[in-house]
């Protein structure tokens, strides 16, 4: 959710006012660097968390295109709500942990990068961007 947030703010499809507003909010919180992802993690669980739970949905418009982000989890337990998000997407974009053992954890036989990424492809999605 935060590089998702991020890449909207930094395509216009959201102020520099409301993110400086998330900022404040989740400082609050004790949670400051979280403001980009609290442009689509809405829910109270969420924030306190810091996880995303449920799918939420963000619609923009550059000079040459109309876009329709979904965000979806990456937790394990809300695989269920991943798959609704990811059955309806053209592309998807896959964010990788590149520390240490981490990105050989994500890959392994178990591994959630390899079970989003098997998951993407059988429901249909064939344009996989990998950001680490």
């Amino acid at each position: 959710s935060t590089t998702t947030g991020h890449l909207i703010y930094k395509c216009g499809g959201i102020d520099k006012r409301t993110i400086e507003k998330f900022e404040k909010e989740a400082a609050e919180m004790g949670k400051g660097s979280f403001k980009y992802a609290w442009v689509l993690d809405k829910l109270k669980a969420e924030r306190e968390r810091g996880i995303t739970i449920d799918i939420s949905l963000w619609k923009f418009e550059t000079a040459k295109y109309y876009i329709t982000i979904i965000d979806a989890p990456g937790h394990r337990d809300f695989i269920k709500n991943m798959i609704t998000g990811t059955s309806q997407a053209d592309c998807a974009v896959l964010i990788v942990a590149g520390g240490v053992g981490e990105f050989e954890a994500g890959i392994s036989k178990n591994g959630q990068t390899r079970e989003h990424a098997l998951l993407a492809y059988t429901l249909g999605v064939k344009q996989l961007i990998i950001g680490v």
